[in-house]
This record gives C-alpha cells, structure tokens and sequence, in this order.
C-alpha cells in the first residue's frame, strides 16, 4: 500500500481565514488532480496554518497548481518538499480483532513497532503508531491479517529536514554567546 509512486509534497502557509481549505482543495479538484494526503494544523505565527497536501502530479502540472495557489490572498508561502530531503511522519490507530491467543501477538507486534495500546476490549483492541508512512504502511499490512475493525490515518506532515552545516553553526554560535555573556 505504498503512497509513494511519484508524489509531491506541498507546505502551505496560509492566513488562518474560514473558507481557505475549501478554496485551496478545489484547485486540485478543478483540475481532476486526487489529493492522497492533507493535514492542517496552526503554524509556529499566530494566526497561520500550515496545509501539507499529498499529491501525484507531473512537474509541469504541479507548476500551474503553485502558481494557481499564489492567487488566493490568504496564501503565504509555498514549498515543495522532495521527499528524500525532508522529515515526514503520519499517525496510525487502529482498532484490530483479537482473540485472547492473538492479543499477545498483536501486542508484540505494536511493540517491536514502538507503537502503543490505546485500548485494550474483550475481543478487540485498539494500537497508535507514528512514524514515517512507509512504515505505517507495513505494520497496517500486518494487522490486516488479524482484521482490521476500523483504521484511520490522519495524511502526512513534512517539514525540510535541517541542513547539517547550518545546524551545528547555529549550536556552535548559541554556546559562544552563553560564554560571552
């Protein structure tokens, strides 16, 4: 159940308006492009959210959506996240069948995962798992051989991941002002 065929990740730094959600899905759905994943939650500023947005399109394609994505006043900024150089990560729960034999199946299987029991019933229980969605998917697929009761993901979110360089720079220059001062 790979989500990776050839997607695209987009952040979205919006003004935190009524209606900017509607408006950015729809230039997607205008286009006839399927959107596979999208998260919105407050950004670090008061007053903006961030919208990561999942999607599979050609490159040429995707240009005319940013481009589109710049009209609408309440956007802000927009990146192109390539998933080899960002952080991405995607929460799992899911409510799994189980009879008291396979209870302690599943249980290990959560853990060898680092996921956690949420609930635990007579005949099912309930796990979380957050991680990279690859590795959702592959512990999804294991459940499903339980049965899988209900299952909800909530679509990744990305962010770039930190230049290295530039990170220890800003570590090395944090410590120097503590000596400074």
């Amino acid at each position: 159940m790979s989500h990776d065929i050839n997607h695209h990740i987009l952040s979205v730094l919006v003004q935190n308006r009524p209606g900017v959600l509607a408006r950015v899905a729809g230039l997607f759905a205008r286009r006839g492009f399927n959107i596979f994943s999208l998260a919105v939650a407050p950004a670090e500023d008061e007053g903006f959210s961030r919208i990561t947005i999942v999607v599979d399109v050609e490159s040429t394609s995707l240009e005319q959506i940013v481009k589109q994505l710049f009209k609408l006043i309440e956007v802000v900024k927009i990146s192109e996240l390539d998933p080899r150089r960002s952080v991405e990560r995607e929460l799992l729960l899911a409510t799994v069948r189980t009879t008291g034999d396979q209870r302690a199946q599943i249980v290990e299987l959560t853990n060898i995962f680092e996921g956690k029991i949420l609930a635990v019933g007579v005949e099912a229980i309930t796990v979380s798992l957050d991680g990279h969605p690859e590795k959702l998917d592959d512990f999804e697929e294991l459940l499903a051989g339980y049965g899988i009761v209900e299952l909800q993901r909530t679509g990744r979110v990305a962010l770039p991941k930190l230049d290295r360089e530039a990170r220890l720079r800003a570590v090395s220059s944090k410590s120097n002002q503590g000596k400074a001062g």
